[in-house]
């Protein structure tokens, strides 16, 4: 990954998402392969590696009997840095995610999306080079989910590279400059969301059949609706989305269990099956890299 890139991780439930961000981060012991964070090889120097990112996991691990000060308060101590240090980045960062009336809160008190944006605050004390975001907007409602992608996006602007795994499609083709297709532990595509989007179509049509829903692509509006697809009853006419490319080169929708068969058939009407750049093996990167290696599963 370049320095400053918005790098999003897509895919279904067990197709190896968060075990990647385990092995990147020191949680999951790497089995084979290498991996870097910044320069530093996350076997040969962990603790160099470590100081380069920030985590913020799937589930909520604040400790809710806390404030939201001491909280953030812990995590700079872990860190090694001085108690001015700590106050003055500590008032920094609830500034910047907009909770500074709430330092002296109980994180049991705190909302969903509040609680997440703390643990955003917390990633970023120690001033990481990296932001890991694992699932970051699970189980919120539409509207705290925008905040925090406009939190996320503001946090890029600042220089800080973020790789972000969801399984909302919107949600990484607005905020990644680039998308990797994850299967069965193996990244299958890798491109900007407009380009993996371009590969399947423009527009598609949905319609029902007794096996289920099926897609027909095309490059543009007036092909689909002058298509035999635009004749079955019920059919839904609609832009591509990045589920789309991903079902085309997967059979799978995004948040299936891995292994399921997919609920969705899709072909392209315009006869040509687009893809991104294909990456079987692991892309050599600069602000996080990984070469062809497996973790523990």
């Amino acid at each position: 990954m370049p320095a400053g890139e918005l790098f999003a991780y897509l895919g279904p439930n067990g197709a190896g998402k968060t075990t990647t961000i385990r092995i990147l981060t020191g949680l999951t012991r790497l089995t084979a392969g290498t991996a870097a964070l910044n320069g530093h090889d996350i076997k040969a120097a962990a603790v160099a590696a470590k100081r380069q990112c920030g985590l913020v996991p799937q589930h909520v691990n604040l400790d809710s009997e806390l404030t939201v000060g001491e909280n953030l308060d812990i995590h700079g101590r872990l860190f090694g840095m001085s108690a001015s240090s700590r106050k003055q980045r500590i008032d920094a960062l609830l500034t910047y995610i907009e909770l500074r009336d709430r330092a002296d809160s109980l994180v049991k008190q705190l909302s969903g999306g509040l609680k997440r944006r703390v643990m955003i605050a917390r990633a970023l004390l120690h001033d990481p080079r990296i932001l890991f975001l694992d699932e970051p907007t699970v189980g919120l409602d539409a509207g705290i989910r925008r905040r925090i992608w406009s939190l996320i996006k503001k946090i890029q602007k600042n220089g800080t590279t973020i790789f972000l795994t969801t399984h909302y499609i919107e949600e990484a083709e607005f905020l990644a400059d680039r998308v990797a297709f994850l299967d069965g532990g193996q990244i299958v595509a890798v491109d900007t969301p407009t380009n993996l989007m371009a590969g399947v179509g423009h527009w598609a049509i949905d319609w029902m059949t007794d096996d289920g829903m099926t897609s027909a692509y095309f490059p543009s509006r007036e092909a689909a609706q002058a298509s035999g697809a635009a004749g079955h009853n019920g059919f839904t006419l609609r832009r591509v989305n990045l589920e789309d490319a991903f079902l085309s080169l997967t059979g799978k929708k995004v948040g299936a269990q891995e292994g399921a068969a997919a609920a969705i058939q899709g072909q392209s009407a315009h006869g040509h099956q687009g893809h991104g750049n294909h990456a079987p093996g692991g892309h050599g990167t600069h602000a996080a890299k990984a070469h062809a290696g497996h973790g523990a599963h």
